[in-house]
């Protein structure tokens, strides 16, 4: 089988202040990385609202609607920005997700990943905050088992920064098992091993600043594996942010490019062992435009590896 590109022109619309770390030039140096690869390419559809409300509240969903401005930008928070664009983009973004979760279970392609931007894992029930709008894995997730009838989902995010969208909006659903490493110290200040969700339903691995693919990959074999073999999902989504690596201006994890493909193999050795190797994966965040872009290479090689 093959591995699905879900995105849309309308993401690079959503445009941030000059400076700003997550910027249109992410989403294009992806892209551009990932250019030459035999994929299946799709557009990303604007997502229909009521996937949006498996996890936000209508009061969210109009909020967002109405901080979009018609000209100029708006801040939503310290950090958090919106455009003319950013309705659609976020829009598609969702969508994507949604879309990915459709072509993996409905057996169109073997995997996928969704090439998109705003980011969403830091987006809680009524919070835009870190550079997101709606919490995207999360939707997705809920998507599976409510359209698909799934089980049980299992997010897993690599993110340098905490997931704290994703873990607030899965944390009382028993049929989501969230794991996420991060940095620790470093916003949005969460992520303790003693949040573990209404089921215990969350895994948080805290990582150490200056530590380096090799802490990484022993925690992951010694405690990620091992609860995704316990747990048995019918499907993984990856929240794939690459701000873990070296060269990231934002965080202090030490990652190599190639800590990304190791994760991914081995991410994706698991869902071949336990769910059919059914994948969805949605980029987060990452902030070295080059070390962006090789690392998202390398993740989607892997994909395509697996799905081969």
């Amino acid at each position: 089988m093959a591995t699905a590109l879900i995105t849309h022109a309308d993401c690079l619309e959503h445009v941030t202040p000059n400076g700003h770390p997550e910027r249109v030039a992410r989403l294009e140096h992806v892209l551009h990385a990932l250019q030459e690869l035999d994929l299946v390419r799709e557009t990303a559809p604007e997502v229909d609202e009521a996937h949006l409300a498996y996890v936000h509240p209508q009061s969210h969903i109009d909020a967002i609607k109405a901080a979009i401005p018609s000209e100029g930008r708006h801040q939503i928070d310290a950090d958090t920005w919106a455009s003319p664009g950013s309705w659609r983009a976020a829009s598609r973004a969702a969508g994507a997700v949604v879309k990915a979760v459709d072509m993996v279970l409905d057996g169109e392609v073997g995997n996928a990943f969704c090439a998109i931007r705003p980011p969403g894992h830091h987006a809680e029930k009524t919070t835009a905050m870190g550079f997101c709008l709606f919490g995207n894995a999360a939707i997705g997730a809920m998507h599976a088992l409510e359209a698909h009838g799934l089980s049980r989902v299992a997010v897993v995010d690599f993110d340098v920064h905490h997931g704290n969208g994703t873990q607030d909006l899965l944390w009382d659903e028993a049929r989501a098992l969230v794991i996420t490493s991060q940095q620790m110290p470093l916003w949005p200040g969460t992520g303790e091993p003693s949040e573990r969700g209404a089921h215990d339903n969350v895994m948080n691995l805290p990582l150490p600043p200056q530590s380096g693919g090799a802490e990484m990959r022993s925690v992951y074999d010694a405690q990620v594996f091992p609860r995704l073999r316990e747990f048995q999902p019918d499907l993984i989504i990856i929240s794939a942010g690459f701000d873990a690596h070296q060269d990231d201006p934002l965080a202090e994890l030490n990652w190599a490019t190639e800590d990304f493909r190791w994760l991914t193999r081995k991410l994706c050795g698991i869902a071949a062992e336990v769910c059919g190797g059914r994948v969805v994966s949605t980029l987060e965040g990452g902030y070295d435009l080059t070390a962006l872009a090789n690392s998202t290479r390398v993740h989607v090689e892997e994909l395509m590896e697996a799905a081969s």
